[in-house]
């Protein structure tokens, strides 16, 4: 935590958190965990306001909290930061561009729908999206390696094929990660 430089919360710093946020939401597509890689790219590679385990954290408690993933990765990372005030200011710079996009499409939703280049390049954009939830994966699986936490990648690979495999629900499967999660931790805690 000692080489993580908190942001000061001047006038300068929220429009940095606002704008920054902003754009991500913007040019974010295909899910919650599409905008986790561009957060963490931004807060914590270029801006430094963060550490990145704390990053990964908050993206696990934000998956784990009913809602929309990047609203509330959004929420608890400026929450992190500046208090209620961060949290109020990623929020609402989160939720902006889509609110403005829907708004527009809402008006010729006809023409949008009906066009072919329209398909194809929302079908792109999938294919983009897809690639950064596999690199966000490839990472945490190469840094559980690294780790030596051996534990949490029997994790990954049990419940990746409980419910590929299996069909299990998902929200048993997180239940039980967790469950799992929370016996390791007290079995391994100090006495």
């Amino acid at each position: 935590m000692e080489d993580v430089k908190r942001p000061k919360r001047g006038r300068h710093f929220y429009r940095a958190l606002f704008f920054s946020t902003f754009l991500i939401s913007a040019f974010t597509v295909g899910g919650g965990f599409v905008i986790i890689p561009l957060l963490k790219a931004k807060y914590v590679d270029e801006y430094g306001w963060l550490e990145d385990k704390e990053t990964l954290d908050l993206a696990a408690l934000a998956q784990s909290l009913p809602g929309v993933m990047a609203v509330n990765a959004s929420i608890l990372l400026g929450y992190r930061m500046a208090g209620i005030p961060g949290a109020l200011t990623a929020l609402s710079a989160t939720i902006l561009p889509p609110l403005i996009t829907l708004s527009i499409i809402a008006q010729a939703y006809e023409a949008y729908a009906a066009s072919p280049v329209v398909r194809l390049v929302l079908k792109g954009m999938q294919c983009g999206a897809t690639a950064l939830i596999v690199s966000v994966a490839v990472d945490l699986v190469l840094k559980q390696c690294r780790q030596g936490l051996s534990l949490s990648l029997l994790i990954l690979v049990g419940t990746f094929i409980a419910n590929f495999c299996f069909g299990v629900n998902l929200m048993l499967l997180i239940v039980i990660d967790a469950i799992v999660g929370f016996l390791f931790l007290r079995w391994k805690e100090p006495r």
